[in-house]
């Protein structure tokens, strides 16, 4: 009978050592996922790239107030100088901008030159800032993200037509606003819940 309290101490130190040994696994294990696969991050990258083939400033403004929300964490990516929450006021007056433009009449089309470089450079740098945030490589980041803008731009484009078919251009193009909008917030909440922000 005396040795039950040496038993009891015994069976209390190695309940604490499992505890703590579950506790590193699983922060290990959130650390891991963390990071994000390459694939779900390629996903984003591509995702985010398209949706700024429809709206390029809309989509470089999201990400900029989720960086100054705190809810995405740009790290120290070159990027961040560009998408951050410093730039937040002229991206959201560049965004204001072009959501205003995009419905008038004489607004050009996206597929000129001038209008597709950008689309392609806004598409690059969001989907290399999606892989900064991730701890991804960035050149991978910016490639996915520009091929993800010319399917994007040549997507909106055909689409855009379809809906002009069915509906006045204004509801067409509010329509692909929303569609921006909510998707680039999407994302910025993927990359802040994969972050633990």
């Amino acid at each position: 009978m005396e040795a039950l309290p040496s038993t009891v101490n015994i069976t209390r130190g190695t309940r604490q050592t499992f505890e703590c040994e579950l506790s590193t696994s699983l922060n290990a294990a959130e650390q891991v996922d963390a990071k994000m696969n390459p694939r779900r991050a390629s996903v984003l990258a591509m995702a985010i790239g398209a949706l700024a083939g429809l709206r390029p400033m809309t989509v470089s403004a999201v990400l900029a107030g989720s960086a100054k929300r705190k809810w995405v964490d740009l790290g120290r990516s070159p990027f961040a100088t560009i998408i951050s929450a410093g730039t937040l006021r002229s991206l959201t007056q560049f965004a204001m901008s072009e959501l205003i433009r995009d419905k008038l009449p004489f607004t050009p089309s996206r597929l000129n030159i001038g209008s597709l470089v950008l689309r392609i450079t806004s598409g690059a740098i969001c989907g290399a800032t999606v892989f900064g945030a991730v701890r991804r490589p960035l050149g991978k980041g910016g490639l996915l993200g520009g091929l993800g803008a010319i399917a994007g731009t040549l997507g909106g484009h055909y689409s855009r037509k379809r809906l002009c078919l069915r509906m006045p251009d204004f509801g067409a193009g509010l329509l692909e606003d929303g569609f921006a909008l909510g998707g680039s917030a999407l994302i910025a909440a993927q990359i802040a819940q994969r972050n633990g922000m």
